[in-house]
């Protein structure tokens, strides 16, 4: 069947790869795609946010899936308007989205759900949202509402850096994004992030990553829409994973049918492994970025297969999804001045070398010149992704493939894994 991927960074160029792996795959388009993915799709000019012409091409191509990977189009009702035209769409409604678009509405769905999660106080104003931190105290985290392509949430540790983050946000440091503000309790506990596909009423569980937010080793430095990940996260257990299903997931899905707005499509949960057991610290309406591109190298079922079930309301019916027991890790190369304004036009060479070995580049933010070079065009600009017997020898094997390309403008954290790696030699040791 022919296909249309809509979006154009790493999440995509690892779901396109898949995709085109799929014998059920004839005719790939990515809109816009990327120079990484116009290696498996044909890339073409469509405006999104017009979706009488994104009807208009799939009826002329006679597309049998679309596949919706950013969150923007999401939000924006695109699924609704394909489902209409009577396409199979991969992504929930804009009503189902909201569960990413505004974290407002996630905490009440939670609050209703009795959900376990952080308290929370939902602000329309600055005056508010201060008498709010009064009431927490810090630490504190602090989140736009709305969309804030990964970036709207501030984690502070001093009451002054609470003041001063609520102030920006409600001055327009993230735009509309912050016109509201969730102020949330602070929760102690290692993150990890667990994906389940649901076609509104049956919940596929498909693994389980951890991402690294701040843009420097160790941790430190501001948030970003992450720099680096590895699966499975194995601090989320087997008993845990149940638990996230049953307290998390399941009550998530079902809340979202009883209320007429049935979920379609990936959940990601971000979550806290608190010490009285997993806490939902947000949900995100698409396969995460980078968490998709170690989810992708790590599985061994056909993605079109699951999608399509999954758009068709048939999850129940297939086999559950397979996955390589071997680790993946994915390191992030960004642009200088990333996650602030990047340098863009620097330029990239190596990616051949780089995958000689294994490992695979996927494409988030370049652009091909006129000169036929491939440069930097964004902020997050590669993701270099490898597979290993652990986390250790992925870590190595991805670090070796980074190693390999020449971009004297991009950076890296050199220390992707490096929690669980520790765990991994303390217990061989």
């Amino acid at each position: 069947m022919n296909i249309l991927l809509i979006g154009s960074g790493g999440r995509e160029h690892a779901l396109a790869w898949k995709l085109a792996q799929s014998p059920r795959t004839g005719k790939l388009y990515a809109a816009p795609g990327n120079p990484g993915i116009a290696r498996q799709a044909e890339c073409v000019t469509l405006d999104v946010t017009d979706h009488a012409a994104v009807v208009a091409f799939c009826e002329g191509r006679q597309i049998g899936l679309v596949v919706i990977g950013p969150e923007a189009p999401l939000v924006d009702g695109l699924a609704d308007s394909l489902r209409a035209a009577a396409f199979a769409v991969f992504g929930p409604s804009r009503l189902a989205a909201q569960l990413e678009g505004s974290k407002g509405f996630t905490k009440d769905l939670c609050a209703r759900a009795d959900i376990p999660t952080a308290g929370y106080v939902r602000t329309k104003s600055l005056d508010e949202a201060m008498a709010a931190l009064e009431q927490f105290g810090a630490p504190v985290v602090i989140k736009a509402d709305g969309l804030a392509a990964g970036k709207g949430v501030v984690v502070a540790m001093t009451m002054d850096e609470a003041r001063a983050a609520v102030a920006d946000m409600f001055d327009g440091a993230f735009g509309g994004a912050g016109a509201e503000v969730v102020v949330e309790e602070f929760l102690e506990g290692e993150e990890a992030s667990f994906f389940a596909l649901t076609d509104g009423s049956t919940i596929v569980p498909i693994g389980s990553a951890q991402d690294h937010k701040r843009v420097g080793d160790g941790d430190t430095g501001p948030n970003t829409g992450g720099m680096g990940a590895y699966s499975p996260a194995r601090v989320l257990t087997p008993e845990l994973e149940a638990e996230t299903i049953a307290r998390i997931i399941a009550p998530t899905v079902k809340t979202m049918a009883d209320e007429g707005m049935p979920y379609s499509g990936v959940l990601y949960a971000g979550l806290m492994l608190t010490a009285q057991g997993p806490k939902l610290i947000e949900y995100n309406a698409r396969f995460g970025d980078p968490e998709c591109q170690v989810l992708m190298m790590r599985l061994e079922s056909d993605l079109v297969e699951l999608l399509l079930a999954c758009a068709e309301n048939r999850l129940g019916a297939i086999t559950p999804p397979q996955f390589s027991p071997d680790p993946a890790l994915t390191v992030v190369m960004a642009a200088a001045g990333y996650p602030g304004t990047p340098d863009k036009g620097g330029r990239i060479d190596g990616i051949p070398t780089a995958e000689a070995g294994g490992a695979k580049v996927f494409h988030a933010g370049t652009a091909l010149g006129t000169d036929g070079v491939l440069r930097a065009n964004g902020g997050r600009v590669l993701n270099v992704t490898a597979r290993g017997a652990t986390v250790l020898a992925a870590r190595d094997a991805t670090y070796a493939a980074v190693d390999a390309i020449t971009a004297p403008t991009l950076f890296c954290r050199r220390d992707i894994g490096a929690k669980e790696i520790a765990r991994e030699v303390a217990k061989a040791g």
